[in-house]
């Protein structure tokens, strides 16, 4: 080779030497461009892009308000539990412990993969609502991408069948569906809050970096009722359904001084914790005590008396011959159950005359009676706010209507609540005074409004008494050491055809202790379908042993306590 051609062959080498610099020169420069427009001009763009892939807003979830009695007894309190969701578009089906996630859920490997499959285009569906904490952490530490777990409350009701128809209950996500749960679900309900977090690749969070909006927590409520008095109700008024083979039942038990109810139990009854066997028909859900109406019979005799009595044309002493022990009214035949003769007020009201009232009535302005009954608060919502409470039925009745006017006297043609039944009876505990009743716990009674002179309401309380005592119709609602006041009812139902012949509603409404009134109560059994059928076989019993029972539990003194030695004096 030729000097030339050496010189030109190291020309060659040297211009691609200095190519391959310029090319490294550049690539360099590129390089060094793009990181300074990374860190630049993209900064805030690839910040935003890796936090969206670190960074959740989680949900606080928020406790909901506990319910309790008026003794701070929990009736209603919110567990925590654990929620399993998946995203099935992170999820894989080839997981080696996709049988362990299936048996922790309840369910198989193979209905879990179809569930997958058919969500496969879905980023979020429940594997499993209200577990335990226990079983959460163990589907957590199976680690599977795209299977996560979030915390949530589920309510719990200690008290169960007790007094579910008066707490109700929530639906899986905590909203209120029935009884003081719906009819106070603002007030219980929480706010929940947000929170931003930073998660790892199997979804689990790793640090909490901010609260975004702040979780407010559900407000308490204390309700007026007395947990040891709603046991005792609900046994007796269960037992009570049981013995006498009835289709359902209602009691109420109501503070003569301030209106609060004390207890409200209803049968049948059910579970709120275990609500799988409730069945089609939801009989079992309905609190019957301000829901179900029925007409309230012989009870209303007491209040057509004090009619009788604030009109001004009868004294306690006045007597009414109710001879021959029935009565025509345009046509229609009213009786008693045998001829009774002459009675006085009182003897009216105990021995439980159809005739007499019927004569009071039709001798009295045509609305007198009905204006007893609405001042008392009947036709009317007692405003407790309760779903679905009833304001029953007090229609007006013309003066020329004789029979509707008679009938209603003694408590046919109007429909009632077993509530609506208590409150009217309070002016006889309280001197003529009636107070709107009320579910929750009252820090002192609301305003009362008079119905009727105080004289009047004493005068008939007395009367009263004598239907527990010998010759009455109630005598098995007396309850030792405590003089007792109240009215048996026993109303034929109306069937297809009128009033059935073989069903009956029995029904007992009184007051104790008589000397100074505590309680008011109301007990009524639907369709009782044993031997025996009246208020006062199968109301009264009941209202005996629960009264009773509220009386010593609540520290009232006796009033009709006799010493041992006048006792064995007696025998």
């Amino acid at each position: 080779m030729s000097d030339e051609q050496v010189l030109q062959a190291r020309a060659a080498r040297g211009w691609r030497l200095w190519l391959v610099f310029v090319l490294l020169f550049l690539i360099a420069g590129a390089v060094a461009a793009k990181m300074l427009s990374l860190n630049v001009q993209e900064q805030a763009f690839l910040k935003r892009q890796g936090d969206a892939r670190i960074l959740r807003t989680a949900v606080i979830p928020a406790h909901r308000g506990m319910i309790s009695d008026r003794n701070g007894q929990p009736l209603s309190v919110s567990a925590p539990v654990s929620t399993v969701w998946m995203n099935p578009k992170e999820f894989d089906r080839q997981n080696a412990s996709i049988t362990k996630l299936a048996g922790l859920l309840g369910t198989d490997k193979t209905a879990l993969l179809k569930r997958v499959a058919r969500f496969q285009k879905k980023q979020f569906i429940y594997l499993k609502r209200q577990m335990t904490p226990i079983q959460a952490a163990q589907v957590e530490a199976l680690d599977m991408p795209g299977v996560y777990v979030d915390r949530e409350y589920k309510r719990f009701y200690p008290a169960a069948e007790v007094a579910t128809h008066l707490v109700g209950f929530t639906n899986v996500d905590g909203k209120g569906q029935e009884g003081i749960e719906l009819a106070f679900q603002d007030w219980l309900q929480g706010v929940p809050g947000k929170k931003l977090v930073m998660r790892d690749l199997l979804g689990r969070t790793v640090k909490h970096i901010r609260e975004l909006e702040p979780m407010s927590q559900g407000h308490d409520l204390q309700l007026s009722i007395d947990l040891r008095l709603q046991y005792l109700a609900y046994r007796e008024l269960k037992a009570a359904v049981q013995a006498h083979k009835a289709d359902s039942a209602a009691m109420v038990v109501l503070d003569a001084h301030t209106g609060e109810v004390l207890a409200m139990v209803n049968q049948p009854s059910y579970n709120p914790n275990d609500r799988s066997n409730l069945g089609a028909g939801m009989e079992s859900l309905r609190n019957r005590g301000v829901t179900d109406t029925f007409e309230p019979g012989s009870t209303m005799k007491p209040l057509t008396i004090a009619a009788a009595l604030m009109s001004g044309k009868y004294s306690p002493s006045t007597v009414i011959d109710t001879s021959p022990g029935y009565i025509r009214v345009k046509g229609k035949t009213i009786r008693d159950h045998r001829n009774y003769g002459e009675l006085d007020l009182g003897l009216i009201i105990t021995k439980s005359s159809n005739v007499g009232v019927t004569k009071l009535a039709l001798a009295m302005h045509e609305d007198a009676v009905r204006n007893v009954f609405q001042n008392v608060g009947l036709g009317q919502i007692s405003g407790t706010g309760f779903p679905g409470e009833q304001a029953g039925v007090l229609p007006f009745v013309p003066k020329k209507r004789l029979v509707e006017r008679a009938t209603m006297a003694y408590g046919y043609g109007l429909a009632v609540t077993p509530l609506q039944l208590a409150q009217a009876y309070l002016p006889f505990a309280s001197g003529g005074l009636v107070r709107p009743v009320s579910l929750l716990k009252l820090d002192r009674p609301e305003p009362s409004t008079r119905v009727m002179p105080e004289k009047v309401a004493n005068q008939v309380l007395r009367m009263m008494e004598t239907v527990t005592q010998t010759g009455g119709t109630g005598r098995r609602a007396a309850i030792e050491g405590y003089r007792v006041a109240g009215k048996t009812g026993t109303v034929h139902k109306v069937g297809s055809g009128g009033y059935a012949d073989d069903q009956y509603v029995s029904i007992f409404a009184g007051v104790a202790p008589v000397d100074n009134p505590e309680i008011v109560a109301v007990v009524m059994v639907d369709n009782p379908k044993g031997q025996e059928y009246y208020g006062g076989e199968v109301a009264a019993p009941v209202f005996s042993r629960v009264v009773g029972g509220a009386l010593r539990m609540l520290n009232v003194a006796p009033d009709n306590w006799q010493p041992a030695s006048s006792q064995m004096v007696m025998k």
